[in-house]
């Protein structure tokens, strides 16, 4: 089985030992992506709906990197600080996967990293 490993400059570099993505064979699993910006590496000033948005497209950028999309997404799963936070998640959801939405689960947990509201990972199909 081939395992490439997924680097690009549209998301933020890892911060650990792990990788922006994989790709093995025609899935493409990207890591959790808070809302950090790109050039700067820092969390960005912003609510959950500005949050969610960033995370979104670090989230796209490491799908696209390995030859995916959004609209490739098979698998996202959601971490939020705080469940209340959820429907507005769901909206910006609507805005980024309008034509068919991955499958998706949404978890509260104590806490994510540099105080982020909201943390998104992702397996998407790469296209032949």
């Amino acid at each position: 089985m081939s395992r490439i490993t997924i680097i690009t400059d549209g998301a933020p570099q890892p911060v650990g030992p792990y990788s922006q993505g994989i790709k093995a064979e025609n899935l493409v699993f990207v890591s959790g992506q808070i809302a950090l910006d790109p050039e700067t590496g820092k969390l960005i000033d912003g609510d959950i709906k500005e949050q969610t948005q960033r995370a979104l497209k670090n989230v796209e950028s490491v799908l696209t990197a390995g030859n995916s999309s959004l609209d490739g997404a098979v698998k996202v799963t959601v971490y939020l600080s705080d469940i209340a936070d959820f429907p507005i998640v769901n909206d910006v959801f609507g805005e980024f996967f309008s034509k068919q939405p991955p499958a998706r689960e949404a978890v509260q947990v104590a806490g994510l990293p540099k105080g982020a509201k909201i943390e998104i990972s992702a397996i998407g199909l790469a296209r032949s």
